[in-house]
């Protein structure tokens, strides 16, 4: 049997394409559509599907109600359609706060520049979603936000192993005692939530500069930031060209550019370039973790989370031949274990954590 999916938008031409894509997969199964978003919680219920399409903009109810009325009632992994706009951006993090697990652009020429390439990554992206038997809806965890608003604020050798599910709470509580100069994480599908997660849990003076990296549209990096940056304890921004490195400070790499590291400063200091062309991934963990290698070398702490493919294992494979400590988020809080498994079943991360447990062993590890 395929996976199950639903598919919602008030535009029948585009509901109509989007079921002709997924049902040319024959691992994929379009079981009914829905026109608003009102009609989607109710087809939900009804249906029972693995995965659910949605777009945001809708009569009656708007996707992002009703992305919170379906993980009320229903909870089910939820793909959003989003226009590459500010706005887009701001309401495609609206609906994967409320509950929604990855988006894709709307517009197809904008997920790939060749046409059979972005219905396959449509096609993968719903798979991905719905391939877990259980699904358990992620709520981020969020503080107190910042009294600041976010764009008032001036940002200024031996082989490891990975250790078992059934022995993550112990490895979790013992710090190495090794020293760190940097903080790295690289991830995609889920990591919205993740990152936020895991960095609304550090305080203000956390000890290291923190480089994320999170596979995301040029439209979305700058927002995605501002907000991270409006309910983080820390201080968090999209990442430019001569940034210097600062404790207790984040940089996000921009959508569609690769964030690299120079000398400069007490921590060193950004470069964001454009890249080449033929890379898959605008920003890629494996650039960014590579030029940590180079620059910090075994005093980084790089964590790998949820997302789909293999970025990040052969940065995280320099990071490491340089000394440096890996760790990958374990399978069971994962939206995807791809990346993270890439690291763990190459032998290169030494712990495998649970989502709920990364910032706290985070601190421990790190000394935050």
């Amino acid at each position: 049997m395929g996976v199950k999916v639903l598919v919602v938008d008030d535009s029948s031409f585009f509901r109509r394409r989007v079921s002709e894509i997924v049902s040319k997969d024959p691992d994929l199964e379009v079981i009914g559509t829905a026109a608003n978003g009102a009609e989607a919680v109710k087809l939900a219920a009804q249906l029972k599907p693995q995965v659910i399409t949605m777009d945001i903009e809708m009569p009656v109810m708007d996707g992002i109600t009703a992305v919170r009325e379906i993980m009320a009632t229903t909870p089910t992994p939820i793909l959003m359609f989003s226009s590459l706009t500010h706005d887009g951006a701001k309401a495609t993090l609206d609906a994967l706060e409320a509950g929604a697990l990855d988006f894709l652009p709307k517009r197809f020429e904008d997920i790939a520049t060749n046409k059979d390439d972005a219905i396959k990554l449509l096609q993968q992206r719903v798979k991905a979603l719905g391939r877990r038997r259980i699904f358990r809806p992620i709520a981020p965890r969020t503080t107190t936000p910042k009294p600041v608003a976010p764009a008032a604020r001036s940002t200024i050798p031996e082989r490891e192993r990975t250790v078992p599910a059934t022995q993550r709470s112990k490895a979790v509580l013992r710090a190495s005692g090794k020293k760190y100069k940097l903080l790295a994480i690289g991830t995609s599908t889920g990591g919205p939530v993740a990152l936020q997660r895991i960095l609304t849990q550090l305080p203000a003076n956390y000890p290291h500069p923190i480089l994320l990296v999170q596979h995301m549209p040029a439209a979305f990096t700058p927002a995605f930031a501002a907000r991270l940056n409006g309910l983080c304890k820390i201080n968090v921004k999209e990442a430019q060209s001569g940034d210097q490195l600062q404790a207790g400070c984040a940089y996000l790499a921009p959508g569609g550019m690769q964030m690299m590291l120079d000398r400069g400063g007490s921590y060193g200091r950004i470069k964001v370039v454009a890249g080449s062309a033929d890379m898959n991934y605008k920003p890629c963990v494996d650039i960014t973790f590579a030029s940590a290698s180079k620059l910090v070398g075994g005093d980084v702490l790089a964590v790998v989370l949820t997302g789909m493919g293999a970025d990040g294992r052969e940065g995280a494979r320099m990071l490491k031949s340089a000394g440096a400590t890996i760790w990958a988020q374990d399978e069971a809080s994962c939206v995807v274990y791809g990346m993270p498994q890439a690291v763990a079943s190459a032998g290169l991360s030494s712990q495998s954590i649970a989502l709920d447990d990364m910032a706290d062993a985070i601190l421990r590890e790190s000394g935050g």
